[in-house]
């Protein structure tokens, strides 16, 4: 016989501790949980998905319908939506998209599986039938390749790739995007390729104007001028200081008492004359551009206008570090002249104008950059910070196809494709885990079904056209238009409507993963939450004496 867990009454845990165990309290209750929170992400899904209103918990306001910002902004408590949410992070380190899929797929699994489960199936039944569905999906998506970007990359190639990623944000300006993300990328694109990093796209936000307005500046730009009159330098030789550009401060205050006017005049001299040296030092050493990180001082402004030294203020140690990395100085934490190797060469430092706000753009004109930033235009912030989200997906679909740049049918075509071949093998199956295998293909279909509920279309006619269509051909190539012409059918490869292979796959396993490991989970056991002492119970005669 086996052994029973202790009751609460046992005195084996601490009093307040909380436990449910079971298929009814335990799994069932992580399931609602889970398609709780899929449910919320599920209706941003596509190009017609709609924005979610997020106010965060510090009253920042976020209107996007981008799964990873309205995930990392919710701030989930549930340990069983905690597994998810952890899953969709895990996608978007490893790829930077799709993480919406991971979650609708992980919460169309569990509702299948909950159905199963009320059945009778044992939940290490269905983790079986899920683990050989996903092994089997993942084999067939392999096959399921229509095209494979010619290397080296070229700017119309990465057009391709990228223009349905950032449809899916930013339906109707994708042509507009996708040129400005593959300017920008070829920019700074390295001879070899798998050196390429994401962090060499910038993006600076000025209000105002349209987005028709962006564009890719090669270079770095900082959204302030420089500090006093001194607005250009040409070949600029670079000094990074992180310390202030000011007179040292002393720890101590102390009280000077002066006599006459003579002693007024000489108070402030042999200060004057120690800046004098520190700056005609730096003149000396041939640098014209110094960017501080800390604040100026009015008399060090001065004697750098003197010498014609353009002084600029980066306050974020972030963009420092990237500034280095891109004029090649190293960052000075004390005041004075810095050697040769210490400077940084950058071809032109200048302010520009650009709708009415002054920036400061370092510019590398001659050798291929190693950065460049897509200015972009618009209306409010929320717009803009909503095309930043987007520009980013788009820059982390050029590193997955540097990885891998084989494409599959989107439109939602490839997990039909999948769904039914998914669905052919569980046939096959001998056990009890073909319920599962066939409930996983099920769960596939979430994707055309989702695209075509979010276009306003009738969902079964479409995903009844689509299995019509997939039956004929084994291409794999129809999906969902979204425009509800043909039936609401197209044909995804002819459109040009393309998902990375890599994307889709390591959505499929981390999405599958998710799923297994809540179902897996039979208790849920809380340790009483840390604090002081419980607050008073009630008591009924509050207002007797």
């Amino acid at each position: 016989m086996a052994l029973r867990v202790p009751t609460m009454g046992s005195g084996l845990f601490k009093e307040g501790m909380k436990m449910h165990s079971g298929i009814e309290e335990a799994v069932i209750r992580n399931i609602h949980a889970v398609a709780e929170l899929a449910e919320i992400v599920r209706t941003s899904f596509g190009p017609n998905g709609r924005n979610k209103m997020v106010i965060n918990h510090l009253e920042k306001l976020f209107v996007t319908s981008d799964a990873a910002t309205i995930i990392r902004e919710l701030e989930v408590v549930h340990p069983a939506g905690k597994v998810l949410v952890m899953a969709s992070q895990q996608q978007e380190h490893e790829m930077g998209d799709r993480t919406n899929l991971v979650l609708i797929l992980a919460g169309e699994l569990l509702r299948k599986a909950e159905y199963l489960l009320t059945m009778g199936l044992h939940p290490s039944e269905v983790v079986l039938g899920y683990e050989l569905a996903r092994d089997k999906a993942i084999e067939e998506l392999e096959k399921l390749t229509v095209r494979t970007l010619e290397t080296p990359l070229t700017e119309e190639s990465l057009k391709v790739a990228i223009r349905p990623t950032l449809a899916a944000k930013q339906y109707g300006s994708e042509d507009l995007l996708s040129n400005l993300v593959a300017e920008a990328v070829m920019a700074v694109m390295p001879k070899d390729p798998r050196a390429f990093n994401v962090d060499s796209v910038r993006v600076v936000k000025i209000m105002g104007g349209g987005l028709s307005q962006s564009r890719v500046i090669k270079g770095m730009v900082f959204g302030r001028e420089p500090e006093g009159t001194v607005h250009k330098a040409v070949n600029a030789k670079v000094g990074v200081f992180t310390c202030g550009i000011d007179i040292a401060q002393t720890e101590t205050k102390g009280t000077v008492l002066l006599k006459n006017s003579e002693e007024l005049l000489n108070f402030s001299r042999g200060e004057e004359k120690h800046m004098e040296k520190i700056f005609q030092e730096i003149a000396d050493s041939g640098l014209n551009v110094i960017v501080a990180g800390s604040t100026v001082g009015e008399l060090a402004l001065h004697y750098l206008q003197r010498h014609n030294i353009l002084v600029v203020k980066v306050l974020s140690k972030f963009d420092l570090r990237r500034l280095c990395r891109v004029v090649g100085a190293t960052p000075l934490a004390r005041l004075g002249a810095p050697t040769p190797d210490e400077m940084g060469q950058c071809d032109v430092v200048e302010a520009v104008e650009i709708g009415g706000d002054r920036v400061t753009v370092f510019r590398q004109s001659e050798e291929a950059t190693r950065t460049a930033t897509v200015v972009v235009r618009g209306a409010t912030t929320n717009q803009m910070d909503d095309i930043e989200r987007a520009i980013d997906d788009g820059v982390n679909v050029v590193k997955g196809l540097i990885k891998d740049s084989r494409l599959v049918a989107g439109a939602g075509a490839t997990e039909l494709e999948l769904a039914k071949r998914v669905a052919e093998f569980g046939e096959k199956t001998p056990g009890l885990a073909q319920h599962a295998i066939k409930r996983f293909a099920d769960a596939l279909e979430v994707v055309p079904r989702t695209l075509a509920e979010n276009a306003g279309l009738d969902a079964t006619e479409v995903l009844s056209r689509l299995y019509a269509a997939h039956q004929q051909t084994d291409d794999g190539v129809v999906g969902v238009d979204i425009e509800g012409e043909n039936g609401g059918i197209l044909d995804a490869s002819k459109a040009e409507i393309y998902d990375l292979l890599a994307a889709t796959r390591w959505a499929l396993r981390y999405g599958t993963d998710a799923a297994v490991s809540i179902l897996r989970v039979d208790s849920i056991i809380m340790s009483r939450p840390s604090g002081g002492p419980a607050p008073p119970k009630q008591n009924p005669n509050w207002d007797e004496d």
